[in-house]
């Protein structure tokens, strides 16, 4: 059975709107306000069926950095298709082998250990920075500016 799923398309650079317009002769995307992310829909049996399908349309096309499903799976992933490069996947094929796993696992590892780095970074950053408040201010005073600003549902900061 086919189903659609919907794939986020991460571009290296803002496409030209000519460039935009010749892919949207192969496959429907609709773009954010600076054209470096783009959104489709893919039928395909499985999730990674439709990555590989829309590499495959939009290969060529448009300067793809990642292909990733939009919705998580029922384990809570995203899945990505990342085109490293013949060099780039020597080295990981090269290092995967010397770690005793295969390729994908290697680099699924690779990857989410870097995401939880920076994560714990980016709480380092924040517990540094809320110190240095509670140094110049009561706790209930910066309490209540983060309940002020937060009721006003301010959009998240960029990472």
């Amino acid at each position: 059975m086919t189903r659609h799923y919907a794939i986020e398309i991460t571009l290296t650079r803002p496409v030209s709107l000519g460039e935009l317009c010749r892919a949207r002769k192969h496959v429907a995307l609709a773009e954010n306000a600076d054209r470096t992310r783009l959104m489709s829909v893919q039928r395909a049996k499985s999730p990674a069926g439709a990555l590989h399908r829309m590499r495959r349309r939009l290969d060529g096309r448009l300067p793809i950095d990642v292909l990733a499903t939009h919705y998580p799976d029922r384990s809570g992933h995203l899945l990505l298709n990342v085109d490293l490069g013949r060099t780039a996947t020597r080295a990981v094929r090269r290092e995967a082998q010397a770690h005793g796993q295969r390729p994908r696992e290697f680099l699924g590892r690779r990857l989410a250990e870097a995401v939880e780095r920076s994560q714990q970074e980016r709480r380092g950053r924040l517990t540094a920075h809320l110190e240095s408040l509670l140094h110049q201010h009561t706790r209930e005073e910066v309490l209540s500016c983060a309940v002020s600003l937060l009721s006003h549902r301010h959009p998240p900061a960029a990472p």
